[in-house]
């Protein structure tokens, strides 16, 4: 396609307008270390630093075993695409919004919750297996704090762990959840059932952007669902047929339902953007093809594993038992049974046959950092003196 093609120019004018707002408002990256100075983060567990764990059950090893040496509440071994790209923007990783004790929001708040849907619960899903913090609710979250900052400010009262309320012009807001809208009841209803409602799910994703920039907010990173038909667990439990399973192991009908979902978001994404002034920026991210390139040659990027959890039970191809999940023991046939963690997570994609290991999510990150996911292209380079990864 030409350069001067008018969807081409309209991507390039759009960056020249995020480009000059984020200058006039902070100066160059000279200036200031990056043009964002806080990150808000909407999400389920592949983006949760603690929000699941400070409302609910308490955290639990071996989760946190590799950075942090201890149960953080990320539902990994270590740290998560959120902290990276924190870590990136030389910002600290993100507070829980719903841990009250010992959180900073100085530099932004993560409404992420473990087992989160789009949709609110009730609309389709069993209650019992997913978190009552929806999308919805999170937004709600989202202005309250907003409101206890400005009110605060109004009132001439100093906040040690709260930002100025000037913040949220200067924010990355991102997205990464939908995964449980996908597949919570995927084995009941069916790819046929889950289709239904998935345009819903990407209506009200697109709405959530649309009130937060009513919030103030400009520049929205969401990334996209994930192949879920690689996912260990999901190989075990979900019905099928040898013939749904491709050369590297993964369920080709799922995977396929994805990528339409995927499709639809985009274009979600993108008649959204025309919807929005022009200082308005909604970035597409692209993780879902890293992640499947890395279950597919995990030899290829350091890893060894790509379709075999790390922490679970059972050995052989998917080291997943259904019975008996990461971290918990369970009497079965009065057999006392662990589901441990292996000693090597770096060598591995899956970490309980749900999650990321941290090897995968830096490797997902470090994709997303050097611009290749991005549609249209943001220039966060230009606006951030990037920090490496480590």
């Amino acid at each position: 396609m030409s350069l001067r093609s008018p969807r081409n120019m309209a991507t390039f004018r759009r960056i020249l307008a995020v480009w000059a707002v984020f200058v006039t408002v902070l100066g160059r990256p000279t200036d200031a270390k990056c043009a964002f100075k806080a990150i808000f983060n909407f999400g389920d567990s592949n983006s949760d630093t603690g929000g699941f764990s400070a409302a609910f059950p308490p955290a639990y090893g071996p989760y946190g075993m590799t950075y942090f040496k201890r149960p953080t509440g990320r539902n990994t071994d270590g740290r998560l695409i959120i902290d990276f790209l924190a870590q990136a923007l030389r910002l600290p990783s993100l507070s829980p919004y719903l841990q009250s004790i010992g959180s900073d929001y100085r530099h932004g708040s993560n409404f992420a919750t473990a087992a989160s849907t789009v949709l609110l619960p009730n609309s389709f899903l069993s209650a019992t297996r997913i978190s009552p913090f929806s999308l919805a609710i999170q937004l709600n979250q989202m202005k309250q704090f907003k409101a206890k900052v400005d009110e605060l400010h109004s009132k001439g009262e100093r906040a040690t762990y709260l930002p100025p309320p000037n913040i949220f012009g200067k924010s990355l807001y991102t997205f990464y959840i939908g995964q449980n809208d996908f597949t919570a009841d995927l084995a009941q209803i069916g790819i046929s059932g889950v289709k239904q409602f998935l345009p819903q799910v990407v209506a009200q994703i697109v709405a959530t952007i649309k009130d937060l920039y009513g919030l103030g907010g400009r520049a929205f990173l969401v990334l996209n669902l994930a192949p879920v038909g690689c996912y260990p667990s999901f190989l075990v439990q979900l019905p099928h047929n040898s013939s749904d399973i491709d050369e590297f192991g993964c369920m080709v009908s799922n995977n396929a339902a994805v990528v339409d979902y995927n499709k639809m978001l985009k274009e979600a994404l993108n008649q959204a953007r025309h919807t929005l002034p022009d200082d308005a920026y909604i970035i597409y991210v692209d993780t879902h093809s890293v992640l499947l390139e890395l279950f597919q040659h995990p030899q290829r990027h350091g890893l060894k594993y790509g379709t075999r959890a790390c922490c679970g039970f059972g050995g052989g191809a998917y080291n997943i038992d259904p019975e008996v999940f990461c971290g918990n023991t369970k009497v079965i046939n009065g057999r006392n049974l662990t589901a441990g963690a292996c000693n090597d997570p770096e060598n591995y994609v899956s970490w309980d046959g749900i999650h990321m290991t941290e090897a995968a999510n830096k490797l997902m990150t470090s994709a997303m950092l050097n611009g290749s996911l991005f549609d249209p292209p943001f220039p966060l380079h230009k606006l951030c003196d990037l920090q490496p990864i480590g």
